[in-house]
């Protein structure tokens, strides 16, 4: 119960660290206590929130949420990963970096563009709040068709496995195959369960019969 928990927490720390230090990099120093002391607040109302909401509500609302919220997270990084390998080879056709150009037009590859607006750009200037839902739910100003058919292509994929999930809850088997026929029980099938003396467990000695027979539970004819 010790490893995991602990794990956790390191892992986390050493990505604030990381973060931080990217900022630090590329920032002036009074640009770095306001953010860790916004996200240290943030942190502590989180776990508070957390803590509190569990005693008092269910955990099962909570859980499907979180769910959700990942299925949206999963969604995002996939559109965006597919996004950023476009991305890279409009790169090595105009030679530089092409969201350096801004918005407009070169920025993108007009031959794989599904649509383009030319403001909510998260590459510029840090992105702000647009950058939080590129970070978050894969938004892009500029779509391609690559990003748009893998962001697809996962929620029918989504889809199809509740479908398959829930099949299984109900039938007990998945589709296209055989539904498992159940096994009798050792008491169903013994003489002593079914009521029935067969003709292989009597034994030569009469007594010994007589006693099977009586030890045999007895039915009415309800039964």
């Amino acid at each position: 119960m010790f490893m995991l928990p602990f794990i956790t927490v390191l892992r986390e720390g050493l990505e604030a660290v990381v973060f931080i230090a990217g900022v630090s990099f590329s920032s002036p120093a009074s640009a770095v206590p306001l953010p860790v002391v916004i996200g240290l607040i943030a942190g502590f109302a989180a776990g508070w929130i957390l803590y509190k909401g569990g005693a008092t509500s269910k955990l099962q609302y909570f859980l499907i949420l979180s769910t959700c919220l990942l299925y949206l997270v999963a969604a995002g990084l996939l559109s965006r990963a597919v996004w950023y390998f476009e991305a890279q080879d409009w790169n090595n056709i105009t030679g530089g970096d092409a969201a350096e150009t801004g918005s407009g037009a070169g920025s993108y590859d007009i031959r794989r563009s599904v649509w383009h607006v030319n403001f909510g750009n998260p590459e510029l200037n840090g992105g702000g709040g647009w950058g939080i839902f590129n970070a978050i739910l894969g938004w892009q100003n500029s779509a391609t068709y690559g990003s748009v058919i893998s962001y697809n292509v996962y929620w029918i994929a989504i889809i199809i496995g509740f479908f398959v999930m829930r099949y299984k809850e109900t039938t007990g088997h998945l589709p296209l195959m055989k539904a498992k026929t159940p096994k009798a029980s050792p008491a169903a099938s013994s003489p002593s369960g079914s009521g029935v003396v067969s003709h292989d467990s009597l034994s030569k000695d009469p007594e010994k019969n007589v006693a099977a027979v009586d030890a045999l539970p007895t039915r009415t004819i309800s039964e």
